[in-house]
């Protein structure tokens, strides 16, 4: 069985070469090619005349997990030179491998991860024997620059070297047999015809040793029956082919190896400085003549010194460094390691790193097959008026500008470009009532959609797949649950499955901060009562939301511990949101009352619990059941006594605080309760009032000025003057500055007493 196995790296333009070389040559019966074997029907897709990049994205969904990754190809990718050198030379093009949504690629978001970065310590010691940074310059050192008289036999000795003796984990062990199969059936089927076999390097000794055995075709596995799921192509770009952008495989700087594929390794280092000295000048930084002789001249320095025919990608980048960069760098050279470019990289080698990636967006040939959701969202462009360029202004309680938002939104929330809003509701309880949009054009718009298509058909299905999965993933995150109900009213999405509704009660269900609790149950409650912009009063999927939260949140009340502290507003808030939700809408989601009223009770009566809360817990009573007579055998509300019990001075502004944030006008409207707190205010020494002072401050803010103008007006006429309460309001000075002088009053009658020199003493004398 001739069979020709062709260990590769993947985005090599040395492999690439070499794949062409040898298909050429062979004119094999078949080449068989990593890649996933549910696309064998449609490699003619593949073949349509499509720009490069491109890459196959593959999707996957079911009741427990998604899965989406992509395998990219440019001009210089093995994978891609295998096809096309392949359908020239007249043999049968399969794909090997297991479809993306297999288990055994659980957790990549590319097919093709290296293998390097799984056996860090083999790299590491190679690059230490060759005294070369990191595998990306190793690479270039060994195979990409110089001759490819013997490359065949040095790339099979390294990726032997890299795999070793060492068994593979169990998701690439179940990739290889499976391969095994496609490769031994081929073989049998060519006879004396040659069979070339292009996968990854790492994958080749595996499958040489795996000749013997059945040569049966293997089936091609076939989606579970409750999953949705399938491949598209999309175009692709260079910035997306990047390492240096997070892409998990092959090579960093692909515009610079396409470069050195299509031209070789000196007009690639020669077209490298131009592009950066372009880059720069057109950023308006200097870059002249004698900077760019210099780098040239270094970069072939260097080569010379590091035994290299011809400056590599590092020799360049090196040389450029050295002739631009004039200052210390905060962070290592980007190309010194692999990885992301880092924060805080001197902008000089920004660009230059830019300069290597490249510009190149790819674009699919017209005839290609695309997911449903791509021609209904052009469909409801057009029939929108939402296809061209424009800026929008949309009146919200206009229907038909309402439903263009919400088409706007739906594309938002996919991650389409193209589409910005500009102003609009941040929440859902701002009078806002219109929203401008900016819509461009954007080259990634086709690219963002039909990976958008694994979420569903059309813009309104797609867009809830995509907020149930963030419901989901929100975890005890409340904050992000409430972006994400927020964003569904924004978007239309009126009904969520019965999974993204039990995730969403998971959450509230999970919550441990009270304060974040409290801000969605306020907005979510004015949502479901009274919205009119975004359709979503009475919405089922809220009603859920508020029994759950006001559930979690008298929970989480009831459980806090803590003696005196400033009052923390989040969780006063979201008593009252709570009491707010049994006020509205106890009859509507059958709230029940009864068992919040003696949490409330057991709360106000709790001296294990921070003043603020009983405060509140205390007014949540009062506002919610005023006329309230007995709760489960407790007495009747009576603020008075109330009050009095709790006026403390180092904690009673917190404990006011709680009380008039939940029951203001029940306090406001009740004569006894005010004469009771400016008797006991007046009462306090001024030690007393000074420590009370910030805590008071605070209380009293939760009174408009318009109300804090009747109890100014009223404790005049309780000490018989006159005047208007606006006035008392007007002049008082800072209180702060009153209290520290009536502390100082004090201190001095306190000294002059002990030194007998008080009034009365001096008239004796």
């Amino acid at each position: 069985m001739p069979v020709t196995f062709i260990g590769v790296r993947h985005h090599s333009p040395a492999c690439a070469r070499l794949t062409a070389r040898t298909i050429d040559a062979l004119q094999p019966a078949y080449v068989l090619i990593e890649g996933p074997a549910d696309l064998n029907h449609r490699i003619d897709e593949l073949l349509l005349g499509h720009e490069l990049p491109v890459a196959v994205f593959s999707s996957y969904r079911d009741g427990e997990r998604r899965h989406g990754s992509w395998a990219p190809f440019c001009a210089y990718s093995p994978e891609w030179v295998a096809l096309t050198h392949g359908r020239t030379a007249g043999a049968e093009l399969r794909f090997i491998d297991l479809p993306a949504w297999h288990p055994a690629f659980a957790g990549r978001s590319n097919r093709y991860a290296d293998a390097e970065l799984r056996y860090a310590e083999v790299m590491e010691r190679l690059c230490r024997e060759f005294d070369v940074d990191n595998v990306d310059v190793l690479w270039d050192h060994l195979f990409e620059i110089g001759a490819d008289d013997d490359l065949f036999e040095r790339l099979a000795a390294y990726f032997d070297l890299v795999r070793g003796t060492s068994a593979a984990g169990e998701q690439d062990t179940a990739r290889e047999a499976y391969m095994a199969s496609w490769v031994r059936a081929a073989a049998a089927d060519a006879g004396d015809r040659p069979v070339v076999v292009v996968t990854g390097g790492f994958h080749r000794p595996a499958l040489a040793a795996a000749l013997d055995g059945p040569a049966a075709w293997p089936t091609v596995p076939a989606l579970p029956e409750d999953a949705v799921g399938g491949s598209f192509l999309v175009p692709y770009s260079f910035r997306r082919l990047d390492a240096f952008d997070g892409y998990q495989s092959g090579m960093p700087s692909p515009g610079y190896y396409q470069e050195l594929y299509d031209s070789g390794p000196d007009q690639a280092a020669r077209h490298l400085i131009e592009q950066v000295a372009q880059r720069l000048r057109e950023r308006r930084q200097p870059v002249s003549t004698a900077d760019l002789i210099a780098a040239r001249a270094t970069a072939d320095g260097l080569a010379t010194i590091r035994g290299h025919d011809a400056p590599t990608r590092a020799d360049v980048l090196d040389g450029l460094a050295s002739a631009l960069v004039t200052e210390a760098l905060e962070v290592p050279l980007p190309w010194a390691s692999r990885g992301m470019l880092r924060p805080g990289s001197h902008p000089v080698v920004v660009e230059m790193v830019a300069a290597l990636s490249g510009a190149r967006v790819g674009r699919l040939h017209p005839g290609t097959p695309a997911p449903p959701l791509v021609h209904d969202a052009g469909a409801e462009l057009e029939r929108s008026g939402l296809a061209g360029n424009a800026d929008l202004d949309l009146d919200l309680l206009d229907p038909p500008d309402r439903e263009r938002s919400r088409t706007l939104h739906r594309l938002r929330l996919l991650g389409v470009p193209g589409f910005r809003r500009d102003a609009g509701p941040a929440t859902g309880v701002e009078p806002v009532l219109r929203e401008q949009w900016a819509l461009r054009p954007d080259a990634g718009r086709l690219t963002a959609l039909i990976e958008a298509g694994a979420y569903g058909a059309t813009l309104a299905d797609a867009c809830a797949g995509v907020l149930a999965e963030r419901a989901a993933t929100a975890g005890r995150d409340v904050d992000a649950l409430a972006a994400v109900l927020f964003d569904a009213a924004l978007s239309g999405t009126d009904d969520v499955s019965d999974q993204a509704m039990t995730d969403i009660e998971a959450t509230v269900a999970a919550a441990a901060d009270l304060g974040a609790l409290g801000r969605m149950l306020a907005v979510v409650l004015t949502m479901w009562r009274h919205d009119r912009i975004f359709g979503t009063a009475r919405s089922a999927t809220l009603g859920v939301v508020i029994n759950a939260a006001v559930r979690r949140i008298l929970w989480l009340a009831e459980g806090v511990r803590g003696g005196p502290a400033p009052a923390d507003l989040g969780r006063i808030a979201a008593l009252a949101a709570c009491r707010d939700a049994l006020r509205y809408a106890d009859r509507a989601l059958s709230l029940d009352r009864a068992p919040a009223l003696e949490i409330v009770t057991r709360v106000a009566a709790d001296t294990g619990a921070p003043p603020d809360l009983r405060g509140a817990a205390f007014g949540f009573r009062w506002s919610l059941a005023p006329g309230l007579t007995e709760v489960e055998g407790e007495a009747a509300v009576d603020p008075m006594r109330a009050v009095r019990s709790a006026f403390v001075p180092g904690s009673a502004g917190d404990w006011l605080a709680g009380l008039f944030a939940l029951a203001r006008e029940e306090v406001l409207h009740t004569e006894p309760v005010l004469a009771l707190l400016d008797e006991l205010l007046s009462g306090m020494d001024p030690q007393e009032f000074l420590v009370a002072l910030p805590g008071l401050r605070q209380a009293f803010e939760f009174f408009p000025p318009r109300e804090r103008e009747t109890i100014a007006g009223r404790l005049l006429a309780r000490r018989g003057l006159g005047g208007s309460g606006r006035g008392l309001l007007r002049g008082a000075p800072d209180p702060a500055v009153v209290a520290a002088g009536l502390l100082l009053d004090a201190r001095v009658e306190a000294a002059l007493r002990r030194e007998g020199l008080t009034g009365r003493e001096e008239a004796d004398t």
